[in-house]
């Protein structure tokens, strides 16, 4: 099942938690690069919110253009990374200073979902939800 259409289902209250997570793993996700254009130099384009960095990440590229047009940028160039979700939550969040999720087609009103920076989805080391005994094996 495509990720796109497990949300709908974990929405429409007929989803499974874990189904949603494995299938945002497995997921290539689209996310546009900080800057703006070919050639600069940043970084994955993100948002702060409530104390997390948010990466913003589409399932396709009409998600990212309805992102685009909800922010009135819709005419420009908007290059970004091809990921997959597990890679994204992995390899990138750990690199974040502080804690770090996904939000997924944040334009699309029915079809946004949010990956917080909770044990299940990014590394334990980045959860917020672990102390840190316990990640060190002591709680």
């Amino acid at each position: 099942m495509e990720l796109a259409v497990e949300i709908a289902a974990y929405r429409d209250g007929a989803g499974d938690p874990g189904r949603l997570v494995g299938e945002f793993r497995r997921a290539v996700l689209l996310v546009p690069r900080a800057g703006g254009s070919p050639g600069m130099d940043g970084g994955l384009m993100s948002a702060v919110s409530g104390g997390i960095r948010w990466f913003y990440a589409f399932t396709d590229e009409g998600a990212l253009a309805r992102f685009a047009a909800a922010r009135g940028e819709a005419g420009r160039d908007w290059p970004y990374l091809a990921i997959l979700g597990a890679r994204l939550v992995d390899a990138v969040v750990p690199e974040v200073e502080g804690p770090a999720g996904v939000a997924v087609n944040v334009a699309d009103p029915d079809g946004s979902m949010m990956f917080p920076p909770v044990a299940g989805i990014v590394p334990d080391a980045c959860a917020v939800d672990i102390g840190a005994e316990s990640v060190a094996g002591v709680g």
